[in-house]
């Protein structure tokens, strides 16, 4: 279709696609792909999994070709019906068949979230434990932890350069003048 053919009718394109919206439509009420919608389509129809040998051949036929297999209509209207009354749940497993990204939930995963928090917790608590153990007379009640003798100035302080520093075994002699 060029672009002429749009403007004179727009809704051809519509038109060739009626099938194939159909089962888009169908397809993004289970929220699913639409080729995934037409393996759990060939799998309703003729009870058995989408043989290798037609994969190659259904994706041509259908999204190059837009060649809409009959039980894919008739998969596709049951799934419009049922989305209208009510009765079909997006969230079915049962739909999400051949969705490998699908997950319901995670295997054993408040079992794993308790071990995580304990060993966490033990970890914590026994680096503030070992961390109140190895001071005899903290300054702190928070870390880092000093001893009083760590900050006990003692009588030979060095200098850095800092004029605030004096040290006390250097006396001053002050020059008064003659």
């Amino acid at each position: 279709m060029n672009f002429f053919e749009t403007l004179i009718r727009p809704d051809k394109e519509e038109a060739e696609f009626a099938e194939r919206s159909t089962v888009i439509s169908a397809a993004n009420q289970l929220q699913i792909g639409e080729f995934q919608f037409l393996q759990l389509a060939y799998k309703e129809w003729y009870d058995q999994d989408l043989p290798e040998a037609m994969v190659t051949k259904l994706f041509t036929t259908y999204m190059l070709n837009n060649d809409v297999p009959h039980w894919a209509r008739h998969y596709a209207r049951k799934i419009l019906i049922g989305a209208e009354s009510g009765l079909i749940d997006d969230s079915n497993p049962a739909f999400h068949r051949y969705d490998h990204d699908y997950h319901t939930s995670v295997p054993n995963g408040v079992r794993r979230f308790c071990y995580a928090v304990m060993v966490l917790t033990m970890m914590i608590g026994g680096g503030l434990l070992v961390a109140n153990m190895s001071v005899k007379e903290s300054v702190s009640i928070l870390p880092p932890y000093f001893n009083k003798d760590e900050l006990k100035q003692t009588e030979k302080t060095l200098t850095w350069g800092r004029s605030d520093t004096i040290p006390p075994a250097r006396d001053l002699q002050l020059n008064r003048g003659p």
